[in-house]
């Protein structure tokens, strides 16, 4: 039964079943990550496909690229970027914001330092099911004072996707995800449940915390914990100082997957059409035959 504001008690807690911190690499021109999933240690969790804690100053950035048949999630955490694409959208994602973008077919974008200093956030791709990787394009962007926020207990949430303290996000998600931001003050306890059937996993941004039970060794910021079976997350703050991490899970799709770069289709095939189409402008990327964005102009 709820015991408070959506938090219920679970009866299978998950456990972490693996952990490794995040090191730093660079990846476009000059933009250092922390890249979690998609790198050498973990090359895909279903449907997830990429995570990135990334820092970014200017000139450093991401220039002009292409995309196809997955999501890419871009929630700021500190400055702002500056995205443009060959359909003409443009737009600036400030600290708090949020950017769920559906690639489908094709999309040829960019994303820049909009401010000065060091602009900072993450970047989730999630993958698309095979019916869904040829759809057109589309966006859905909130900015910060309207994503869903509550508090209850010493537990702060902001809900970017899904559903927690009987608070729910207005974002579709083709894929059915949660992406939950929680900070836990010194003290706090979160139980939060999860769909038995989803992969999930938490990234720590800030602080200390215990994960899964009361004996696990504490982890700690930069740390990926990919999470076990079970109906939900039981973490603790025994620390002193604020823990902050994004818990996120999704329903995996169980369909092959072949990634060349930006591109994530479901056979090699498909990547050559894929790779076919983009340098002959066709099939969702005739846009990009006349298409630079202002950024790379300027």
């Amino acid at each position: 039964m709820p015991q408070r504001k959506g938090c219920s008690s679970l009866n299978e807690p998950r456990l972490v079943a693996r952990k490794f911190l995040a090191r730093p690499q660079i990846e476009g021109v000059g933009t250092v990550v922390r890249r979690s999933i998609g790198g050498f240690e973990l090359k895909y969790f279903d449907p997830f496909i990429v995570l990135d804690e990334f820092s970014v100053t200017a000139p450093a950035g991401f220039p002009d690229h292409p995309h196809r048949g997955f999501e890419t999630v871009t929630y700021m955490l500190q400055g702002a970027i500056m995205h443009e694409d060959f359909e003409g959208h443009k737009g600036t994602i400030e600290a708090g914001d949020l950017q769920w973008m559906t690639a489908g077919r094709g999309i040829v974008h960019s994303e820049m330092p909009a401010a000065q200093g060091t602009q900072k956030g993450l970047q989730l791709w999630i993958n698309l099911a095979s019916k869904y990787k040829m759809i057109e394009p589309r966006y859905q962007e909130v900015l910060s004072k309207d994503i869903a926020e509550a508090e209850d207990d010493g537990i702060k949430v902001r809900v970017i996707a899904g559903e927690a303290l009987g608070i729910k996000s207005p974002i579709y998600t083709r894929t059915p995800t949660m992406f939950l931001d929680f900070s836990l003050k010194p003290g706090g306890h979160l139980q939060q449940p999860i769909p038995n059937s989803w992969n999930a996993f938490v990234y720590i941004l800030e602080g200390e915390g215990i994960f899964g039970n009361m004996i696990s060794q504490p982890s700690n910021s930069h740390h990926i914990l990919l999470l076990g079976p079970g109906d939900g997350l039981e973490a603790w703050n025994k620390s002193s100082k604020l823990l902050r991490f994004i818990l996120v899970g999704a329903e995996p799709l169980g369909e092959p997957l072949v990634q060349f770069g930006p591109f994530v289709m479901n056979s090699q095939e498909e990547i050559d059409q894929t790779i076919d189409d983009f340098e002959n402008f066709a099939n969702g990327f005739e846009k990009a035959r006349h298409w630079t964005s202002e950024s790379q102009i300027n």
